[in-house]
């Protein structure tokens, strides 16, 4: 379907009155938990997902997709009040923010984040829409050693670039891996890791792990490091809106932060956190006014901001059109997807083209509802914060269970999720990164399946794997992903240890 006629269409699904109220609740819970620290759209969505289950697919969808741009919104509010970054892609943003805040200017730096976040969510969504469909055609000529090394790109990708150590992430992959293979194998009948219990014969249950690993995992982790301590808020001096000055140093970052954001955001294992740096670098060494540089300026907030919301748009291209999640909320949404019965693919824009346009319109209407919420509300967000914890988690934990309980009525999922949350606080507390434990789970049986599959057509040929051009570039990026890396932490430690170049 053309772009624009599929956009038409979307509009007139997403324009519908209920959807329209589905859109509003996405967004302003995106917005509030942005603004609350350590819980993010990978966390909101996980928890939703028992309650959806009987929803339309297309209000569900909407709904997510405003959670996941309103999360993106959102951070940046304590970010620059508190200093205290609600989700990974506002961490940048803290470094300049926070300054302007404690200058007086906090108004000024969320102005300047919530219209740079419009800005680049905007052309973000564009390119979403214009790029989705040919890549989604593209995928049509996949063959199965195409797909399988696409996977093996991203299992590679997310446990190299994710985390402080490349140790930790290949172990959460392999967590995560391991937790696929549980169940009855489809090919030969036989039970995996079942070890006797019944309820694990059809595999484990995708929603379980996603609550247990975030909301158990964090609310363990916060129960085990509590505090007494109570933020202060900064005051919002300094005026309500940007001076002309203001726009005058702002309109570039914010371009340039969605060139940095929406390709990135796009690449396996890309996120946000990449763009929002190299935009945070770009915009020190262009400045005019380099002084302000860690003391407040606003390039500092809107380039950043500008790259974190861009991102989010160019993770759903690949969730779309190939049905490879490259962050923790895209594998999330890729398993609400999945609940469903639906796989994202270039099929899904035949099969559900409603429901595709239909989100991709959303995201248009969302963001005009995130700028009017953030705008004159960004005090009250604040207000969320004097939220005791103890209640806040003590909630988060009440609505995991029921939410469990109500899906699957199963005591063993109950035990799963007590152990898996365990397991996501151990993870918490040793920098465990969480998302190739859930590209693991969700990829991991897909790519299993491609595998053999590839296999069977070459008659155990292993050479089948690199066959085809795609499948054989896409094995050499893989290998340099881990090979590159590597030689260049060699080549560092041979300098620091020879510096002279002697080895004798």
């Amino acid at each position: 379907m053309d772009p624009i006629a599929g956009l038409m269409q979307g509009f007139s699904v997403a324009l519908q009155p209920m959807n329209l109220v589905w859109a509003f609740v996405g967004t302003l819970l995106g917005t509030a938990i942005g603004v609350l620290p350590g819980i993010g759209p990978a966390l909101t969505i996980a928890l939703l997902l028992p309650v959806t289950v009987y929803l339309d697919p297309t209000a569900a969808f909407i709904m997510f997709a405003g959670i996941f741009y309103g999360a993106m919104y959102g951070g940046s509010t304590t970010s620059i009040l508190l200093n205290t970054p609600g989700e990974s892609g506002a961490m940048m943003t803290a470094l300049e923010g926070n300054k302007m805040a404690r200058q007086g200017r906090g108004a000024a730096a969320l102005s300047t984040a919530a219209i740079g976040s419009f800005v680049a969510g905007t052309i973000g969504t564009l390119g979403l829409t214009f790029l989705a469909p040919p890549i989604a055609e593209l995928a049509f000529i996949f063959k199965p050693q195409d797909y399988f090394a696409l996977m093996l790109l991203a299992f590679l990708s997310v446990s190299v670039v994710m985390g402080t150590s490349k140790v930790r992430g290949f172990i959460a992959l392999f967590i995560g891996l391991s937790l696929g293979l549980v169940g009855i194998d489809k090919a030969t009948g036989q039970q995996r890791l079942v070890f006797g219990v019944p309820d694990l014969l059809d595999g484990v249950e995708m929603t379980v792990v996603l609550v247990s690993l975030f909301a158990i995992g964090e609310t363990l982790y916060v129960a085990s490091r509590f505090g007494l301590h109570v933020p202060q808020l900064n005051p919002l001096a300094g005026g309500i809106w940007m001076t002309k000055e203001d726009w005058k140093r702002s309109w570039k970052p914010w371009l340039r932060g969605t060139a940095f954001g929406f390709p990135i955001g796009a690449l396996p294992a890309g996120g946000s956190e990449i763009p929002t740096f190299l935009s945070y670098v770009t915009e020190r060494k262009l400045t005019k006014y380099p002084e302000e540089f860690g003391h407040g300026a606003i390039e500092g907030v809107a380039g950043p901001e500008a790259a974190n919301n861009a991102s989010a748009a160019g993770v759903l291209v690949p969730l779309l059109t190939l049905g490879l999640p490259t962050s923790a909320t895209a594998a999330i949404m890729l398993a609400a997807f999945q609940n469903y019965g639906l796989q994202p693919g270039p099929m899904l824009f035949i099969n559900s083209g409603d429901l595709v346009w239909g989100l991709i319109a959303s995201l248009y209407i969302g963001n005009l509802m995130l700028l009017i919420l953030n705008l004159p509300l960004a005090g009250l967000w604040v207000r969320l914060l004097f939220i005791p914890r103890p209640y806040l988690y003590a909630g988060i934990l009440i609505f995991s269970l029921v939410g469990i309980w109500g899906v699957s009525n199963s005591w063993v999922d109950l035990a799963m999720m007590f152990a898996v949350g365990c397991l996501g606080y151990v993870m918490r507390v040793y920098d465990f990164p969480i998302a190739p434990v859930l590209i693991g789970l969700i990829l991991g049986p897909m790519a299993e399946v491609q595998l053999r599959r590839a296999l069977a057509i070459s008659q155990g040929d292993p050479t089948v794997l690199v066959s085809t051009p795609l499948s054989a570039v896409l094995m050499a990026a893989a290998v340099l992903i881990v090979a590159v890396p590597a030689a260049l932490h060699w080549h560092r430690t041979r300098k620091i240890t020879f510096p002279d170049g002697d080895e004798s």
